[in-house]
């Protein structure tokens, strides 16, 4: 079974070895230039102390974004690569066989179903797994200059979605998805739209509605004159909204923070700030940096649950294949 299973899929493991060579001939060179260019403007030490940046470390910040925030467009191609794998190695795996009539032959020959589909998921499952971590981990580097404490947030939607733990989730869902929507609709085609519908409904409705619950968010609030600056814990967190509100709490500007030093008037005399009432406060809610991690884990674990949960499925439709 493992030799025929090999001898069915070498083709896509040659593809996929090639596609992660091709991603390494990339990510290397760029993440080193990255690197040397990020030591040589001497972001390090502005990023060791990133509750007080000074001008030439705004400057600096600014020119490396400039140079470099350019290579984010590759990250579109990133957040596509689960998706293609469940397209070319999930959908494909049991419609094939289906679709071509093969697979009267294999439940012939002594190898029953449930056999037969647990060395097929496992053995494709496990090169999955393999290139989902080795993607992972490379794209993590890679752009771990890109996310500093004061570019680019490490929740934005691109930088989230394609380092840490997550794209092996994605991943591994594509794949299981791509395995039971083929047991489902025995048709190439069918099987792969269903794999991308499914696949981008899920991705889009976690991001959108799922993701800024999986804590509860914090608030901070500090006074419009002599505020002393935003608290550097959200320094490279998530703000999820942010505004002015009045001694009542009423939000009376959206999107909008003012800090006003003691003393500095307008040319109408009055003191910076008061248009928006006494007692007004700047307002936020947000993630602050150091969850991170423990919203990688948490949504990592939602989409492999639901691959163990599709391939189960997908084993159980399997013997019921006529």
């Amino acid at each position: 079974m493992m030799w025929l299973t090999w001898r069915q899929h070498r083709k896509q493991a040659l593809f996929t070895a090639i596609g992660l060579a091709a991603l390494a001939a990339f990510v290397i060179p760029t993440g080193l230039a990255m690197r040397h260019t990020y030591t040589d403007l001497g972001l390090p030490d502005c990023a060791r102390d990133a509750s007080e940046f000074s001008e030439a470390c705004n400057q600096a910040f600014n020119q490396f974004n400039d140079r470099y925030n350019t290579l984010l467009l590759a990250g579109i191609l990133f957040l596509v690569l689960p998706l293609m794998v469940g397209l070319f190695w999930g959908a494909p795996l049991v419609t094939r066989e289906v679709e071509q009539g093969t697979h009267r032959f294999v439940w012939t020959q002594g190898v029953s179903r449930k056999r037969w589909a647990l060395v097929k998921f496992a053995s494709v499952g496990a090169v999955t797994l393999a290139a989902a971590v080795a993607y992972g981990l490379g794209v993590s580097w890679w752009q771990e200059p890109l996310t500093n404490p004061n570019g680019n947030s490490r929740f934005g939607f691109l930088f989230f979605d394609m380092q840490g733990v997550v794209p092996v989730g994605y991943t591994l869902f594509a794949v299981a998805l791509g395995v039971f929507a083929g047991t489902v609709w025995p048709r190439m085609l069918p099987a792969m739209a269903a794999t991308l519908a499914g696949f981008a409904g899920l991705r889009i409705g976690l991001t959108v509605l799922a993701r800024p619950r999986y804590m509860p968010a914090r608030e901070v609030s500090d006074p419009l004159v002599g505020a002393g600056g935003q608290p550097y814990e959200n320094a490279g967190g998530w703000v999820l909204a942010h505004g002015i509100r009045n001694a009542s709490g009423e939000m009376v500007a959206s999107g909008v923070q003012v800090r006003c030093p003691e003393g500095v008037t307008g040319p109408d005399g009055r003191q910076c700030g008061a248009e928006f009432g006494p007692g007004a406060y700047n307002w936020m809610l947000y993630h602050p940096a150091d969850r991170f991690w423990p919203f990688q884990y948490i949504e990592a674990g939602i989409f492999t649950a639901l691959a163990v949960l599709l391939l189960v499925l997908a084993i159980w439709r399997v013997r019921r294949i006529a």
